[in-house]
């Protein structure tokens, strides 16, 4: 069969049956190419004449011969079960594949000082954002897909909305970031005026909402807190836009920072998150307060900070104003 990524009428219709679920567009290009890889590990035989020994078989491979990570062979699963389940109607059960091995990782943490250094290597957007990702403890996609409205000034929170596992949820909002980031709006707003006027203006919404409110994709409040440098053509729409900023360019200047910091560990946007946690703890916030800030849904993933220390509180003070201070 046809598995051209572009005009396959297989993929396209996986395709369709992803966006009809309002799947983000990572999501779509994961899950479309693990099930091409599929049918092409198949010798391009369509997916409808094959079942659970085939996809045994690929996720078997995937940790045997590939030795893939124990999540990017959960990720082809879930891709293949979407297929069969949703798109063939044909729901998987029994598939005994070998299960690529899970680590047993403590998080990569940065002291105090070790943050300090590395922020001080950063500025403009890449600084907000990696403040955002230590100060309130944010995963780096929930960083730059944050909008406008999402930031409640007056009562010190974010709020996070379709975060990891689809769950919205409050976060602290770090008093030393009140004034950098009221004067980054400005330069937001004064770009997305002049946008405005070229006749642009209008962002990506999710879920469609975009049909219910048409006149939402325009108004301020929806605009990205990151918006990216120039417009762009979004994929799924074919319209010209501008998107949130590239995280791949956040990821860099966050390396490129632990490079000229002399940090000597593999830190990456993450561990900032990570260290936002472990900060707190050592500043006696409760472990099910953490727990909240972070979106867990079972604290024993959030227990995995107590192996730097273990203590009682409360409140939730961020830990950014001792590192900028």
């Amino acid at each position: 069969m046809d598995t051209n990524k572009k005009s396959s009428p297989f993929l396209n219709e996986v395709r369709n049956a992803i966006r009809v679920r309002h799947y983000s567009i990572r999501t779509e290009q994961a899950y479309v190419d693990w099930i091409r890889r599929f049918i092409l590990f198949n010798n391009k035989r369509h997916p409808h004449e094959m079942g659970k020994r085939e996809v045994t078989a690929f996720l078997t491979d995937l940790a045997v011969r590939l030795n893939v990570a124990a999540s990017t062979q959960n990720q082809a699963l879930n891709a293949l079960n979407f297929l069969y389940k949703v798109v063939l109607e044909k729901p998987l059960s029994g598939v005994q594949a070998v299960r690529a091995k899970k680590p047993r990782k403590l998080p990569i943490v940065l002291t105090t000082d070790e943050v300090r250094a590395l922020l001080k290597q950063l500025n403009g957007t890449h600084w907000l954002a990696a403040c955002l990702m230590y100060g309130s403890g944010l995963r780096l996609m929930e960083s730059v897909r944050l909008r406008v409205m999402h930031l409640d000034f007056d009562h010190r929170a974010i709020y996070i909305i379709d975060g990891k596992g689809a769950k919205d949820r409050i976060v602290t909002f770090p008093d030393d970031l009140i004034t950098p980031l009221k004067q980054h709006l400005e330069q937001v707003k004064s770009a997305h005026e002049k946008d405005l006027a070229d006749g642009f203006g209008s962002v990506y919404l999710p879920h469609a909402l975009n049909r219910k409110y048409p006149n939402a994709p325009k108004e301020w409040g929806w605009q990205y807190l990151f918006p990216a440098r120039a417009r762009s053509i979004d994929p799924r729409a074919n319209t010209e836009r501008r998107h949130h900023v590239d995280e791949q360019t956040l990821q860099r200047a966050v390396k490129n920072a632990v490079r000229k910091s002399s940090i000597h560990k593999p830190a990456s946007c993450h561990t900032l998150r990570h260290s936002f946690a472990t900060h707190l703890l050592e500043r006696g916030a409760d472990i099910r307060t953490v727990q909240e800030q972070l979106g867990h849904k079972d604290i024993r993933t959030t227990q995995i900070y107590t192996h730097v220390i273990q203590r009682g509180g409360n409140a939730v003070i961020s830990p950014l104003g001792g590192v900028l201070s």
